[in-house]
């Protein structure tokens, strides 16, 4: 199975699913649902505008409610974000994750204008989030090189 959402003001709602689908065992038909997936991913990329805000714990959260769902005997979360969440007044998303057997990848995490000036604001953003993940019993790591995360989905 596999699933692409948005992370944007609330992301903790089916609405932000770009699109999901679990693939059938049949090579002909999982090639024709591969690039129907492909499909609606590229369409959304190409009219997809910036958000105010990015509730990434939301976007995990319907992650994890999605892979669970599916019975997947894997289960990879792909996060392409700076790191920051910015909220919504009133939303709360100051609690504990539940990540077990959940390998949660941040890919080519952005660097900020900010962290140009002090490098420190982005480590301590990739460990906020590796602490969080981790105390929810799931695997961080955090891949700069897309060329590698063939490899590292394959562990």
């Amino acid at each position: 199975s596999l699933a692409v959402a948005r992370i944007d003001s609330a992301s903790f709602s089916e609405k932000d699913i770009i699109s999901k689908m679990t693939f059938d065992r049949r090579p002909s038909m999982t090639n024709k649902q591969k690039r129907l997936f492909k499909q609606k991913v590229d369409e959304f990329v190409a009219k997809v505008k910036g958000s105010a805000y990015t509730d990434i714990t939301g976007g995990v959260l319907q992650a994890v409610e999605y892979l669970n769902e599916t019975g997947a005997g894997r289960k990879h979360i792909l996060i392409f974000s700076d790191l920051k969440e910015e909220l919504v007044k009133g939303h709360v998303r100051d609690f504990p994750l539940q990540v077990s057997e959940c390998k949660v990848v941040a890919l080519n995490v952005t660097k900020l204008r900010s962290d140009n000036v002090d490098p420190r604001e982005y480590y301590k953003r990739v460990d906020q989030w590796k602490e969080r993940v981790e105390a929810g019993g799931g695997h961080w790591r955090v891949i700069n090189d897309l060329e590698r995360l063939e490899s590292i989905l394959a562990d």
